[in-house]
């Protein structure tokens, strides 16, 4: 999803605690961040990974490669990214592609805006599609996704890649509304929430007993949605109690994340903000720029990568990411 980008606000940023230093490339600065008791280690660094995109958004770790990928949804490539290796282009074009993740067999799965589906990456590199009907329409155009421990897809799909030409293609939705869905293993799509405006960043509390949605209305510039809702997760296969869990004053809550203690990560304006399991806060990784989407990676998880504008960022954790508990 799509933000402007503010000029002032990478200099209230620094302002609010975070410190230059360290110059990587003549240009990216890495940045310090405050810490924060659990998250955050004294002395621990934004280090800037990526620094060439237009928008960069859906990261996604890929464990059995130990690379990065990611998309520069308004250049309308995948890329991916290994340390000590120079980013490289995994598909271009890639329909605008948003979300990405890893099934539980390690293939990219990835929701493109302007193909409006689901894809699946095959071994040879060629695309399978996964969904992108539902009751005989086409689906508005995912965004992003999670994968449940049964290996069902479950992903949102609002209509940003409708209404934005440079993240899709103009049309108008089919859909008579803005859901959340689940993809069966087997391939059966059902709608499992009908109740958001745009529903956006999508998680799994670390036993999977819970669905975390966010609702970024409000990015249209209008009156609309800034909060994180929470369902819990019943046979795996449905949604019940939902219930309002966090809402940010500014801005909007976009991409999500998850660590093993069960701290909700989510990409804000001001960057990664985070929420302990009872909806308490528990702090703020300031970004220079507005964080569109964020995700936990490296060989024991603590890596937390950060998209922010045209930059990504990475810094290191006192934390893992719940995938790695």
């Amino acid at each position: 999803m799509s933000r402007a980008v503010p000029h002032s606000l990478a200099r209230r940023l620094l302002l609010r605690g975070v410190a230059s230093s360290l110059l990587v490339g003549g240009a990216a600065r890495a940045l310090r961040a405050a810490p924060l008791p659990g998250i955050v280690a004294p002395g621990a660094v934004l280090l800037p990974v990526y620094d060439d995109g237009r928008w960069c958004e859906g990261p996604a770790w890929d464990s059995r490669n130990g690379r990065l990928v990611f998309s520069d949804v308004r250049a309308d490539r995948l890329m991916q990214l290994a340390a000590g290796e120079p980013a490289r282009i995994r598909r271009s074009p890639s329909n605008n592609a948003n979300g990405n993740a890893f099934d539980r067999q390690g293939r990219l799965v990835s929701c493109e805006h302007r193909g409006r589906r689901l894809v699946l990456e095959e071994a040879d590199g060629s695309l399978s599609v996964l969904a992108d009907r539902f009751d005989g329409r086409p689906l508005n155009s995912p965004n992003d996704l999670a994968v449940a421990a049964d290996g069902a897809i479950w992903f949102t799909d609002p209509t940003f890649g409708l209404e934005q030409p440079e993240e899709g293609r103009m049309a108008r939705p089919e859909q008579p509304g803005r859901f959340v869905f689940r993809l069966d293993p087997g391939g059966r799509l059902d709608k499992v929430a009908d109740s958001f405006e745009q529903p956006n960043g999508i998680v799994f509390s670390p036993d999977g007993s819970r669905l975390y949605v966010s609702d970024t209305s409000a990015a249209q510039g209008r009156e609309g949605k800034r909060e994180i809702r929470v369902f819990d997760v019943r046979d795996g296969l449905r949604l019940t109690n939902e219930r309002p869990f966090a809402r940010v004053a500014a801005g909007v809550p976009d991409g999500l994340a998850m660590d093993a203690e069960g701290r909700l990560f989510a990409a804000t304006d001001g960057g990664a903000m985070i929420w302990n399991p009872d909806g308490t806060p528990a702090g703020l990784i300031p970004t220079p720029a507005p964080c569109a989407n964020l995700a936990f990676g490296g060989a024991d998880g603590r890596w937390l990568f950060l998209c922010n504008g045209t930059h990504i960022h990475r810094i290191t954790l006192l934390t893992r990411g719940a995938s790695w508990a």
